[in-house]
């Protein structure tokens, strides 16, 4: 049995202007700083065996005060990168909409069939996050693992352990808040939620 605390990176400066934010390196804002202390302050009172987290900085900042408070270095993986979200990387939904409107018309009925231009297969990054958990499962059959990472990838890691069809991860899982609590178990293949979007304090 292996237990996954599974965290949202804290608020960055495109968090305001709801943008659609990828692949790029954008910086936390002050709140989100205070939202990785916080997530420090509550680790340091837990037993936790690692800390996963995002090769980009948001996810790093979020996830090293933890590991800090912890006596642990954080295992980064690429694998935990956000879904790439191509030409919409970036925007806000009504710049996708002068951009592309039908496109973006077709990924809000279907995000998975339809994913935005340019962008990553939502199935392809399921693939590639749910390995990451899987082999750190293996590694540690009986641990309790922070992992921080980013709200599409998260929501899409929890449709799959829980057999929710991807295309449902936006109507299911509206929203992973920044900084909160959300754990999964992994026992003997089969995953139980036990908890979503608790806060850390």
């Amino acid at each position: 049995m292996t237990d996954f605390v599974l965290v949202r990176h804290g608020e960055t400066v495109w968090h305001a202007d709801n943008r659609y934010a990828g692949r790029t390196d954008v910086p936390l804002t002050e709140l989100g700083r205070r939202q990785a202390a916080d997530l420090a302050a509550w680790a340091a009172g837990q037993h936790l065996d690692a800390v996963l987290c995002s090769p980009l900085s948001r996810a790093r900042q979020t996830a090293e005060p933890a590991a800090a408070a912890l006596g642990l270095t954080p295992w980064i993986d690429e694998r935990l990168y956000e879904v790439d979200f191509g030409r919409g990387d970036g925007l806000t939904r009504a710049e996708m909409a002068e951009a592309f409107p039908e496109a973006l018309a077709a990924f809000l009925t279907d995000p998975v069939a339809h994913h935005l231009p340019g962008g990553e297969h939502p199935a392809a990054a399921a693939d590639r996050a749910v390995g990451c958990l899987h082999e750190t499962a293996h590694k540690l059959p009986d641990g309790r693992v922070l992992v921080v990472a980013h709200s599409t990838l998260l929501r899409l890691v929890l449709c799959r352990f829980l057999g929710i069809p991807l295309a449902r991860y936006r109507q299911v899982f509206p929203a992973l808040h920044n900084g909160a609590l959300t754990e999964l178990r992994l026992r003997d293949d089969q995953a139980s939620l036990l908890r979503l979007n608790a806060p850390v304090r």
